[in-house]
């Protein structure tokens, strides 16, 4: 399997950023890590040698890219600042980590995949880019960072403003009204995955409610127990990218 390290100063974050791709052509994936974790987990946890058939087959070629959670939703600063930070890191995202993929990858399409808070800016930047990618799969994921869940702060304190409603699908699809958008959600292939005893259930339960009343297609699967480790997202990724 061809594997690639990169880093570069982003002018964005103000700070270096690593990244691995593995694959040599094919759809291309930015693959999100799992909350507060990093751009080689995913290696070190076995997920990319689950998709190595699709990866040495040319199917997908995939950019696990690095976190900032810990300066963002995890940080200690005041929650204005914590969702300001976080809309630099999609900035890095949409201006740096998107152009440097097309220099790579000449694919008109693009998946956005991630695991647990990895989905959450999966679907989040999908939802909000649809005319960017083509397809989202959010594993595990929590939609709503303002809920408190058992075991799950309110990552802003009881603090809300526009930012953090544009930044929570649970909050921002209800509201979809504009026709373009509407359209290009519904030509976006949607796959949302949770476990039954998953704390995050009722969450992507409500998403998938709005996506319905929005007429939004998109594939909603409840695995058996919690399905919320690594030994199960080996599975999924075999499955739905």
């Amino acid at each position: 399997m061809e594997r690639a390290y990169h880093k570069w100063f982003s002018p964005i974050l103000g700070k270096s950023m690593e990244m691995l791709v593995f694959g040599h052509s094919g759809t291309p994936v930015i693959f999100f890590p799992t909350r507060s974790a990093h751009f080689y987990d995913f290696e070190n946890w076995r997920v990319i040698d689950a998709m190595k058939e699709k990866i040495d087959a040319g199917y997908i070629q995939v950019y696990c890219v690095d976190s900032i959670d810990s300066e963002s939703f995890y940080s200690d600063s005041p929650p204005p600042l914590r969702i300001a930070r976080h809309i630099q890191y999609e900035k890095y995202i949409l201006e740096e980590v998107i152009p440097f993929i097309r220099t790579q990858n000449k694919k008109r399409e693009l998946i956005a995949a991630g695991c647990s808070l990895g989905g959450y800016h999966a679907v989040n930047i999908a939802f909000k880019h649809p005319d960017i990618f083509t397809k989202v799969v959010g594993m595990s994921a929590r939609y709503d960072l303002t809920q408190a869940l058992p075991y799950f702060a309110d990552l802003f304190d009881g603090y809300f403003d526009e930012n953090i409603y544009y930044n929570m699908p649970n909050h921002f699809v209800p509201g979809i009204s504009d026709p373009k958008l509407l359209r290009q959600l519904r030509e976006m292939e949607i796959t949302l995955v949770i476990g039954r005893e998953d704390t995050f259930l009722d969450n992507n339960r409500h998403l998938s409610d709005s996506l319905h009343q929005l007429s939004v297609p998109h594939q909603f699967y409840i695995w058996d127990d919690e399905a919320h480790r690594p030994r199960y997202w080996r599975e999924m990724v075999k499955i739905y990218l």
